[in-house]
């Protein structure tokens, strides 16, 4: 896969969050109708993606240092468990978990519920694919940067994977901060609740189907 279709599909990811209403716009929505207010609405989104963000970056952070550590023939077989595992697990048992906190709470709390539901949704394990080939490039790249002679340390690698990974992190959060954003106000302002209602996509469904489906795809990728 290009470097462009990377970041393509790393936006795609991050709106895909962005349209789940589990992942927060529907809190920032509930928010707004509480207090009759658009600012409501607007004041929930910086926490619910930050903590969203969070999520996704103890993921990248601890695939950069299992990469610096294992084999690179095993990390693929390694992913590839990871996401059917996970998807499997989210297909039979996932949608019992419901992470619950107060309408009244504020930021740290509306942050803390965004990390734990973005982590038992697992919604930083589609990223796991982009990595594999995004650190790699990465590393050479901050090699590149110590000049002529200079030969790949420890060091040089965990540098160009850190910077490979606040890049994905930061591109990710900042997709979803902007669908959260257009979702839940153009259903606070317009559409209203009754959305979902009248008929929504069975989001957790989809999510586990995606996990499974990429997991297999990435099984026969070379």
């Amino acid at each position: 896969m290009s470097d462009a279709w990377q970041w393509l599909a790393l936006i795609g990811l991050g709106a895909f969050h962005g349209v789940n209403p589990a992942m927060g716009w529907l809190f920032a929505v509930a928010f707004g109708l509480q207090e009759g207010r658009r600012g409501a609405v607007v004041k929930a989104l910086p926490p619910i993606a930050l903590g969203h963000a969070l999520s996704v970056l103890v993921v990248v952070i601890s695939f950069t240092m299992v990469q610096l550590v294992t084999a690179p023939d095993l990390l693929k077989p390694a992913t590839v468990a990871v996401l059917i595992g996970f998807g499997g697990y989210r297909l039979v048992r996932g949608h019992r978990h419901r992470v619950r906190v107060g309408m009244r709470t504020g930021f740290a709390g509306l942050t803390l519920w965004s990390f734990l539901m973005a982590s038992a949704h697992g919604a930083g394990l589609m990223i796991l694919p982009l990595l594999l080939g995004m650190l790699a490039p990465a590393q050479l790249m901050a090699l590149s940067l110590c000049g002529p002679g200079a030969e790949m340390t420890g060091t040089i690698a965990a540098l160009g994977s850190a910077a490979a990974g606040l890049a994905v992190v930061l591109v990710h959060m900042a997709a979803m901060l902007v669908v959260i954003a257009i979702v839940g106000l153009v259903v606070f302002e317009t559409v209203g609740l009754g959305i979902l209602r009248r008929g929504w996509v069975n989001f957790d469904l989809v999510w586990a189907g995606a996990l499974i489906g990429t997991g297999i795809g990435l099984l026969f990728l070379r």
